[in-house]
């Protein structure tokens, strides 16, 4: 029969094995547990949900003419959402709502809790580090919803931060719908004031013009002219009969002929005096130069002026219409999950995170065994 084999004797190795199993995977395991389970502060959270709505609403032209109807978009654009998911994160909302709550008391409430509490002298961007930690935000691209779970060591507190920052993100949102339809009316407004000026403009010239010329409507005053004009050509036409009859029946000394020969001279000498007036008589004073610049001035101005107020009356339509269409959409955070108010504290997660400290450490220790043997065999 043959004889047993002799147990084998623990060798330097394996104690020291053991003893690296210990230093690195059980000691830190416990360690952090008794952290965990005796020191760590309880944390509360507080739930809150959003999403950014556009609201557009038919003009009245519209419904009457059944072109459209009042309606609710399915949701707001998705750069107003990744706007918000951003502004969330961002250095600007934590100063707010430090500066609403203060957030460097609530967070470093705990009397000693090195690891889940803040140091009350960090600066804003150790505040903006820690901000990260204790809001988690989960955001649905496609749809626009997002959700905050907001950490605090008490529920009031975690229920404030969570209510402050719904606030600061209604604010933000209001802001850019404001600037959305400053935006859109604001090339209007430039037009219709360019618009209004031009129309100042040019009635200014136009009464200017009327002071100087003393003439209300040189159309009106040609019109009067003309009739005049025709007026002395018809009694012109009359002394002539006249005359020409009297050289016919009567002797050339009576007085007859001469008193209508100085009335047809009279006639005459006012004839051409109106037609120099419209530049017909062919003289070379200044009056007929004078009268026809009057009226190309004239002219110009009515046609300078006609222009201004059909360009006020198109912009005036264009302002009324940019308004109009910027009333019609708005921006508006939905909430759909108002900040809850915790009744039990859900973290820190004590087991889970003791799990996985031990299994981090068990993975590190594992391979670092493995690596130590692979190199031993080798030499």
């Amino acid at each position: 029969m043959p004889a047993a084999a002799p147990r084998a004797a623990a060798r330097l190795r394996h104690h020291g094995l053991l003893a690296s199993f210990l230093g690195l995977v059980l000691a830190p395991t416990l360690a952090s547990g008794l952290y965990l389970f005796a020191i760590a502060e309880d944390q509360y959270t507080s739930t809150v949900g959003f999403s950014v709505r556009t609201e557009e609403m038919g003009s009245a032209l519209d419904l009457l003419g059944g072109l459209s109807s009042f309606g609710l978009t399915g949701g707001g654009s998705a750069s107003d959402s990744d706007i918000l998911y951003q502004f969330i994160q961002s250095q600007e909302l934590v100063q707010r709502i430090n500066e609403r709550i203060d957030l460097r008391a609530i967070y470093s409430k705990p009397g000693f809790d090195p690891v889940f509490s803040f140091d009350p002298d960090g600066g804003i961007e150790d505040l903006v580090d820690y901000w990260k930690d204790m809001v988690r935000i989960s955001y649905d691209s496609t749809t626009g919803l997002i959700e905050l779970r907001v950490h605090a060591f008490t529920p009031e507190d975690a229920q404030a931060v969570a209510q402050g920052i719904l606030d600061e993100s209604n604010r933000m949102i209001n802001d850019l719908s404001a600037i959305a339809r400053a935006d859109a009316t604001r090339y209007a407004r430039e037009e219709l004031d360019n618009a209004v000026e031009r129309l100042r403009v040019q009635r200014v010239a136009m009464t200017e013009f009327r002071s100087r010329t003393q003439i209300v409507d040189p159309s009106a005053d040609i019109q009067a002219q003309m009739g005049l004009l025709n007026t002395l050509q018809q009694q012109l036409a009359s002394a002539s009969i006249d005359l020409n009859l009297l050289r016919q029946t009567t002797q050339p000394s009576d007085p007859r002929i001469a008193q209508n020969e100085r009335r047809i001279g009279v006639i005459e000498e006012l004839i051409q005096r109106e037609r120099e007036k419209f530049g017909l008589g062919g003289g070379t004073g200044t009056g007929a130069s004078t009268y026809s610049t009057m009226i190309a001035e004239f002219e110009r101005l009515t046609v300078d002026l006609d222009f201004a107020e059909k360009a006020y009356i198109a912009a005036l339509t264009n302002h009324d219409a940019a308004i109009a269409e910027a009333q019609r959409m708005s921006r508006y955070l939905a909430t759909y999950v108002r900040p809850t108010l915790a009744q039990q504290s859900l973290y820190p997660q004590r087991g889970l995170l003791t799990l996985m400290i031990g299994g981090f450490a068990l993975m590190l220790w594992a391979i670092g065994m493995l690596i130590y043997y692979s190199v031993r065999d080798r030499r």
